[in-house]
């Protein structure tokens, strides 16, 4: 029984891998547990990235990568702009770095931040997040006006957030960036974007 234990252990330890197709790209994700998500992509980030709008030049922003499926992704689309992926957790920043190498992307970087505390006076032409549900409405507000601060003009703030969210974010969106467009709606997840003015 202690072998079998002591298996178990060592087999917990060890990285899951994900492999994805994205626009006709292969890309393999590193993860562990304790990320969110460790064993697949998760529903709302696949359904964000079936409707992002990315171009070759764009400078992009991850916010609150964890292992970097999305801003890997938009570092792919935009290989002639910068992007830049950022989290609050040690562990997804270390992932993300691991899985930049593994899919050789070289037009970014990962770094911690909680929201945009560490972003200096950068501007992108797309942010993306899939926005935590249970951070309280505080705190999607600074993620709202701090995005609009950090975006180019004409720059899009995408979200995926759980349904329940919509309304929320639809009257912040329209009080803070005074537009929104609702992309995509499912049964439990909803794409929207906002576009700096």
């Amino acid at each position: 029984m202690k072998t079998d234990l002591n298996e178990y252990n060592k087999k917990i330890r060890t990285d899951l891998l994900i492999s994805s197709v994205q626009n006709d790209k292969p890309f393999q994700f590193n993860t562990t547990w304790g990320l969110f998500s460790p064993r697949a992509i998760d529903e709302g980030s696949q359904m964000l990235l079936n409707y992002l709008e990315i171009k070759p030049q764009d400078d992009c922003l991850d916010l609150g990568c964890g292992y970097g499926v999305l801003g890997i992704c938009m570092a792919a689309l935009a290989n002639e702009g910068k992007t830049t992926l950022v989290d609050k957790d040690f562990v997804a920043i270390d992932y993300s770095v691991k899985n930049l190498k593994a899919n050789n992307i070289t037009n970014a970087e990962c770094f911690l931040s909680n929201g945009f505390d560490q972003i200096d006076d950068r501007k992108f032409d797309v942010i993306v997040s899939n926005i935590p549900a249970k951070v309280g409405k505080e705190m999607l507000y600074m993620y709202m006006f701090d995005a609009h601060k950090h975006l180019k003009t004409g720059g899009d703030f995408y979200i995926v957030t759980i349904t329940g969210l919509r309304q929320f974010f639809k009257r912040g969106f329209q009080e803070v960036f005074g537009n929104y467009k609702k992309i995509k709606q499912g049964k439990t997840y909803t794409v929207a974007k906002a576009t700096k003015q």
